[in-house]
């Protein structure tokens, strides 16, 4: 990638984002058109959502209440794994517990699940098995799933960025996206990316995405655009030192509100999440409902850490998680789409403005559910006639 201190005043396409959604969609976009920017405010890429998380590169197992967010995702594991090799782990063995009571699925649904997608399970090993309290799970299965490594995959990123010849400006906020007809030497331009305060700081392209997450209607509303139906949750994943027993597993008791333990390779510990208490606070965002709550703000003041709550829970399915050792938590805010309440799926949304032609809103929920995105984007460009 070529890293700029300011935007250029031109570009075929602007990516407003950087995390990993922003700078591989930006990576695409320049494998077809021949100038491409990329925008993000943080000093570096990679640094919020993308490294906030669980760290799993989901298989499909995690979904069977939505058989096409899982079949989405065996068809996009492969090739995640494929094309950013040098920062998937699968150092470790992956555990599917079924919980005796209050899963929404039993164990044989599970593992007809499994079979019915095409995903690779069988029963795990007696000696896996005896870890589990018996009166707690049902059943547990091994399968294969891995787990990525944050700074690896932002480096790796950044690779196909620069192979690509993205354009990548750091530390500035962009304000506004602003529906114009600029006439240019190469022709008129759609869309101005106003990054600064002063009117000649701006960029005017024909395509931008907005791969801003939970940041999204806040651009929308200081665009003054039609914002997008979404809910955020305050979340908090725990960093833990497992016991030694534990090290090479990743464990997830399911379905319903339960918990995993995973790898988590950019700081060499594992993750702890739970259903119940990693969410903090939720609040819907757009449409009807309007738009004042922004998640910076919420970030600053943040609440108790409900770790030891999700420690204990553990402990009743896996014992000896009660002697994993708390590191730290990562806070961020989380968004979904609506329809992810009823079923819960985990569907992308790729979608053009209203009022202004050749902007892209982009909200994904898995991070190897960006090829989908590809999908949407060619499809939108080739309508539009765009090369």
């Amino acid at each position: 990638m070529t890293e700029v201190q300011r935007p250029p005043r031109d570009a075929d396409a602007v990516v407003v984002g950087g995390g990993f959604y922003g700078a591989h969609i930006a990576a695409f976009l320049a494998r077809r058109l021949r100038t491409v920017t990329l925008c993000e405010r943080a000093p570096a890429l990679l640094t919020r959502a993308s490294y906030n998380n669980q760290a799993r590169v989901h298989g499909g197992y995690h979904y069977p209440r939505s058989i096409l967010t899982s079949l989405r995702s065996r068809a996009n594991y492969p090739r995640f794994i494929a094309a950013y090799p040098a920062a998937i782990d699968r150092s470790f063995t992956k555990l599917y517990a079924i919980a005796r009571r209050q899963s929404k699925v039993t164990a044989g649904q599970f593992a007809e699940f499994c079979r019915r997608i095409g995903a690779p399970v069988q029963p795990a090993d007696a000696a896996q098995a005896r870890r589990f309290d018996a009166d707690h799970v049902e059943a547990v299965f091994e399968v294969e799933e891995c787990a990525f490594d944050a700074t690896a995959l932002a480096q790796a990123v950044s690779a196909a960025m620069d192979a690509a010849g993205v354009q990548v400006c750091t530390g500035g906020a962009v304000r506004a996206v602003r529906a114009v007809r600029a006439v240019l030497p190469g022709g008129a331009r759609r869309l101005r990316v106003q990054w600064g305060d002063a009117p000649g700081e701006a960029t005017d392209a024909d395509v931008v995405v907005l791969c801003t997450y939970s940041a999204l209607n806040d651009l929308l509303a200081d665009s003054g655009l039609p914002l997008v139906p979404l809910v955020h949750e305050l979340t908090e994943l725990a960093l833990i030192e497992p016991p030694p027993a534990l090290r090479g597993l990743g464990v997830t008791v399911m379905d319903g509100p339960f918990w995993s333990a995973m790898p988590f390779p950019a700081a060499g510990v594992h993750s702890l999440s739970h259903v119940r208490y990693t969410p903090h606070a939720r609040w819907p965002d757009g449409g009807a409902d309007g738009h004042a709550v922004r998640g910076d703000a919420v970030l600053r003041a943040l609440p108790p850490s409900h770790a030891p709550h999700m420690q204990r829970d553990a402990a009743r399915y896996l014992p000896e998680m009660a002697a994993a050792r708390y590191l730290k938590s990562l806070w961020e805010v989380k968004t979904i789409l609506p329809r992810s309440d009823v079923d819960d799926s985990r569907p992308i949304l790729a979608r053009p403005v209203d009022g202004a032609p050749g902007l892209v809103t982009v909200v994904g929920a898995k991070i190897d559910s960006v090829y989908d995105v590809e999908e949407a984007l060619t499809a939108m460009l080739d309508s539009d006639g765009i090369r």
